[in-house]
């Protein structure tokens, strides 16, 4: 692909906050609603299939719908890149706008079949996983690197809002009208999605005339092959992606179902789990709008080493806190560490990546987290049966401070500063 030289246009100064900028609200508004819409979707599909099927149906209902989102990401950042973010985005969101709609319609005028919630959850999970690689290329596309930071703590505490307020929405609707009027809502949600998307305009560019940036003619194939080249051989890139793969795949299974075990063992019952949570989502919350007021942390590359490391000890370290109001604190202070270090990772590689690999790019680093991550459930639960509780917990924590040690281990990552 191209090298994508570029020279930012007056029109936009590289000063402005982002929270000051119209183009970014209305896409972080746009991404707000997507999310909102994306957790009553998905409470709906599970109330609505268990109305009409039995457990076993019930789960492969929602499941189907992650198959086709971890085959396909992949494939949905390379017709990103192809098409462009913005083009994609607005195309994917009102397909899913179309797909919701219809299937509010049909379980509002029909008893409901497992086909059809199937039907819909492969449909969905297909176009997710084109929207999200788009949805998430935009940001460098619309504003300027020194706000990538910003961006990516606003993004956080939208993504935070979108999963708190959305199972009361979708529980209110189910109240009112069944499944039938959550789904209608979710479509309501995606079409103001999509209205506001329309209203993004890209950042103006100057691109560099280079001959080897003329348009040429290259398979869907080639074009990923390509972008994982770029993302393997990049030296900042390249251990970025790896380390924030590691830390997610140790994170994920003491984070969703560590907890369920941890409380079950201590007696600490429902209530308990739902205090650990819920301080780890204050922590995460606060890690947010640290990296938006701030929108730049000096010596960023060091503080992502600091910050996975400090987040890799609070795994490991859960198991051996015997009071839960220490575990509450210790949750706030992983999600608060957590947060910080995602979210440098994140800004860090979209600042490195070529503007003609962002979506491929993109996919990566969603993969890991919607489509890997949950593989390693299994795996805990199965460290938990033969190893114990305390086993599983440290095994996620040296998992995670791998990728801390990938960091460390980099150049490229130790000298990384943001724009």
């Amino acid at each position: 692909m191209a090298d994508d030289t570029r020279t930012l246009t007056p029109e936009r100064s590289a000063t402005r906050p982002a929270y000051k900028d119209g183009t970014v609200m209305r896409w972080l508004a746009a991404y707000t609603l997507s999310i909102l819409g994306d957790s009553i979707y998905f409470m709906a599909l599970g109330w609505a299939a268990n109305r009409i099927a039995g457990p076993a149906e019930v789960g492969l209902i929602v499941a189907t719908g992650a198959v086709p989102r971890a085959v396909l990401m992949l494939g949905g950042g390379v017709i990103a890149d192809r098409f462009g973010p913005r083009r994609v985005v607005i195309g994917s969101d009102a397909v899913r706008f179309v797909v919701i709609a219809a299937a509010a319609a049909a379980l509002a005028f029909t008893p409901g079949h497992v086909w059809l919630l199937i039907t819909v959850a492969l449909l969905f999970g297909a176009v997710d996983a084109v929207f999200m690689p788009a949805v998430g290329a935009l940001p460098p596309k619309i504003s300027t690197p020194d706000q990538l930071v910003r961006i990516q703590g606003m993004r956080a505490l939208a993504v935070r809002g979108g999963n708190t307020m959305g199972p009361p929405l979708a529980g209110f609707a189910m109240g009112v009208s069944g499944p039938a009027a959550a789904f209608g809502l979710a479509s309501v949600l995606f079409g103001a999605s999509l209205l506001l998307l329309l209203t993004v305009r890209m950042r103006t560019v100057e691109q560099a005339p280079d001959a080897d940036t003329q348009p040429r003619e290259t398979s869907a194939r080639r074009d990923l092959v390509e972008g994982l080249v770029f993302v393997r051989r990049h030296k900042l890139i390249g251990p970025l992606v790896l380390a924030a793969a590691l830390s997610e795949l140790g994170f994920a299974g003491p984070l969703n179902i560590g907890f369920v075990f941890l409380t079950s063992e201590r007696g600490w019952g429902a209530a308990g789990m739902g205090w650990i949570v819920a301080g780890f989502g204050a922590g995460a919350a606060v890690s947010a709008l640290i990296l938006t007021v701030l929108g730049r942390l000096p010596r960023a590359g060091y503080a992502l080493i600091v910050t996975t490391l400090v987040t890799s000890t609070c795994i490991a370290l859960f198991p051996a806190v015997p009071e839960l109001g220490l575990t509450v604190a210790l949750a706030a202070l992983a999600g608060l560490m957590g947060g910080i270090a995602g979210g440098l990772a994140h800004a860090l590689i979209q600042t490195a990546t070529d503007h003609a690999y962002l979506g491929r790019v993109t996919a990566v680093t969603s993969l890991t987290a919607l489509g890997l991550a949950p593989l390693t459930f299994p795996a805990f639960g199965a460290l938990v049966s033969y190893g114990g509780v305390s086993t599983a917990f440290l095994a996620g924590g040296v998992l995670s401070a791998i990728g801390m040690v990938v960091c460390l281990a980099s150049p490229a990552v130790r000298k990384a500063e943001l724009a």
